[in-house]
């Protein structure tokens, strides 16, 4: 059996993940593939107990190093227990997040090594790797506008400061500038159905190259 593709939706707060997830979601879903919806951190039972601790705005002393270990942890069990077993059967993927957001936030936003977070991905994912990335992008000052308008609470990393929040967009547009071939950069700054008519095209492409 053709295994599945893997592709991951990334950005900053505030350019519309969940939307355009569900939109992504319902085109494949529209195009007779089997999906498998996900996110990270979370996508499997202890994976969403992490995501509770990293998330929980009250856990102020979590250190970096150990932020990045419990991201790697939860994505270990996340890997065997829904991405491998899904792509072996031919589903597709789609998940909210995945490694690049690591090296984006721990390593741009918080300032880990890259390296440390490069021998981290080898070890825990062996060579499995997205097919295709979609990116969400948009300066961070209409990213974070966004992001307060939310009714829900503000979660630990929502907290953090636009100076964080510059770097973590960076460390994306820099992974995007490095894989071309894997990235797709969609301006998510435009009005929703500009972003859709992106996404679009994109996800015909992937679905005629399959």
């Amino acid at each position: 059996m053709k295994p599945g593709l893997f592709i991951t939706v990334e950005g900053i707060e505030g350019v519309g993940k969940s939307t355009n997830m569900e939109y992504v979601h319902e085109a494949l879903l529209a195009a007779g593939i089997q999906v498998v919806l996900s996110r990270e951190p979370g996508g499997t039972p202890l994976g969403e107990k992490i995501r509770a601790l990293l998330l929980d705005h009250t856990n102020e002393r979590i250190t970096a190093d150990t932020e990045l270990l419990l991201m790697f942890a939860a994505r270990a069990q996340h890997i065997a227990e829904v991405i491998r077993p899904a792509l072996a059967q031919g589903k597709w993927v789609l998940c909210d997040r995945f490694t690049d957001a690591t090296y984006a936030y721990q390593g741009g936003g918080r300032g880990i090594d890259m390296a440390r977070i490069a021998a981290l991905e080898q070890w825990v994912q062996g060579e499995l790797r997205p097919d295709a990335t979609l990116l969400l992008d948009a300066p961070v000052g209409v990213g974070l506008a966004r992001a307060a308008g939310r009714a829900q609470q503000a979660d630990r990393f929502e907290r953090e400061q636009q100076a964080f929040f510059i770097k973590v967009r960076q460390a994306y547009l820099d992974m995007a500038s490095q894989a071309p071939g894997r990235y797709c950069v969609i301006d998510a700054a435009q009005p929703l159905e500009q972003v859709k008519i992106q996404l679009g095209e994109v996800i015909n492409r992937l679905i005629k190259a399959y």
